[in-house]
C-alpha cells in the first residue's frame, strides 16, 4: 500500500518529541471506560488478565500496552473508548505480571510474546465474536505486527487486521536509541520499574531472578542480556532483538496492518520507519507524521478528547472490516 501522507497537525506547543511524549503521560485523564476483568488461564500454568469494556458488539479489538504499562494506562483507556464509541467491544490485554499481580512463572513478558496475544485473540473469538482485531502501543504494537507476520497466509478470516502505534519494530535500533544521553531519564525509569517486578518474584525464583549488582545496569542491552534472554530462551540480547523484531516478518503480513510512528519519537531509530517496505507492500500501511512523540499524538481526533492515534487505528480497522464484508458479500 502507498505510504500515507499524514494530515496530523500537532498542537503548536507540542512540536518537541520529548514534550509530546510526556504531556499525555502526566496530564491526560480518560473517563467513560469501565472494565470487567477476566482471568485467562494459559497452557503453561500462567495467566493473563483481560479487562473488557463492552458495548454489546459482535466485533472486538484486543489492545496491547507498552513496556511496563497495563490496561490502566490512559493511552489504553483512550483507545478502548475510541472503539467503544464506534460500536466495538474492547479487550485490554495485560501482559504477564502487568495486571497488578505477579505472574506465576519466573518468566515475564517481552517485545516478542506474540504467542500470548494469539492465545488471547483466539479466546476472544471463541467467546462469540465474529470479527476480532488487534491494536497495540510501543512494545504491544511490535507484538501485534509480529504476530501478523508470523501468521502470514494462515491468518484466519475472522482476524480483521492489526494496528501498531509508536512501534520499535527494529528492537536493536530502538535499544540503541534508548541508550542515548537524551533518553537517560526514560531508561532509568524503565529499569527501576523492572527491578521492582524482579524483586517481587525473587523469593520464589531466587536463582533465576538474582539481582546483585542490578544498580550497575544502564541500558536495555544490560537488562536483556541478564534477564530477558535467559528467561525466555534467547542466546543473548542481540538474539532476542533479532528474533523478536516485527520488522523481520513484516514482508509476510497478509492481513490489513497499520504502522503509525512519529518522526520525532525519541524512542525510535531510523530503522523503525520502513518506508520502502510499506510502499511495495500490499497489506501494510505506514504513516509517519513529523510530530507525535512516543505514544503521544495529542489531539487530531474527530471526537472531543480523542487523539490522532486513536482515530487512525479505529478508522483503519473499521475500513478493514468493511472491505472484508464487501469482499465476502455481507452487508455492513
Amino acid at each position: 500500500m502507498p505510504l500515507i501522507m499524514s494530515g496530523y497537525q500537532a498542537p503548536r506547543w507540542l512540536r518537541n518529541g520529548h514534550a509530546h511524549t510526556l504531556f499525555p503521560a502526566f496530564f491526560r485523564r480518560v473517563t467513560g471506560v469501565r472494565y470487567q476483568r477476566e482471568r485467562m488461564e494459559l497452557p503453561d500454568g500462567d495467566f493473563l488478565d483481560l479487562d473488557w469494556s463492552r458495548v454489546g458488539s459482535p466485533r472486538a479489538v484486543v489492545i496491547t500496552h507498552g513496556l511496563e504499562g497495563s490496561s490502566r494506562r490512559q493511552y489504553v483507556r483512550g483507545l478502548a473508548l475510541a472503539f467503544n464509541r464506534r460500536g466495538w467491544d474492547a479487550v485490554a490485554l495485560n501482559f504477564r505480571g502487568c495486571s497488578g499481580e505477579p505472574n506465576r512463572l519466573a518468566r515475564f513478558y517481552h517485545s516478542g510474546v506474540s504467542e500470548d496475544l494469539w492465545l488471547a485473540l483466539q479466546h476472544v473469538h471463541a467467546a462469540g465474536y465474529e470479527s476480532v482485531a488487534a491494536a497495540g502501543f510501543s512494545l504491544g504494537g511490535n507484538v501485534a505486527l509480529k504476530l501478523a507476520g508470523e501468521l502470514g497466509q494462515a491468518a484466519p478470516s475472522w482476524l480483521i487486521g492489526v494496528a501498531g502505534i509508536s512501534v520499535p519494530c527494529d528492537l536493536h535500533g530502538a535499544s540503541e536509541a534508548m541508550a542515548s544521553r537524551s533518553n537517560r531519564l526514560y531508561m532509568r525509569r524503565f529499569l527501576v520499574d523492572l527491578h521492582a517486578k524482579i524483586r517481587a518474584k525473587q523469593p520464589r525464583f531466587p536463582e533465576q531472578l538474582e539481582d546483585s549488582g542490578y544498580d550497575r545496569l544502564r541500558t536495555f542491552r544490560d537488562f536483556d542480556d541478564r534477564y530477558t534472554a535467559p528467561l525466555h530462551g534467547f542466546r543473548d540480547a542481540e538474539d532476542y532483538w533479532a528474533r523478536s523484531s516485527s520488522l523481520r516478518v513484516m514482508p509476510a503480513i497478509r492481513c490489513p496492518a497499520l504502522l503509525l510512528n512519529a518522526l520525532d519519537d525519541p524512542f525510535l531509530a531510523p530503522s523503525c520507519f520502513p518506508s520502502d517496505l510499506a510502499r511495495g507492500h500490499a497489506w501494510l500501511s505506514a504513516e509517519f507524521p513529523d510530530h507525535g512523540g512516543h505514544v503521544g499524538f495529542v489531539g487530531g481526533g474527530a471526537l472531543r478528547g480523542e487523539y490522532h492515534s486513536e482515530r487512525r487505528a479505529a478508522e483503519f480497522l473499521e475500513s478493514a472490516l468493511r472491505s472484508r464484508r464487501t469482499f465476502a458479500g455481507i452487508s455492513p
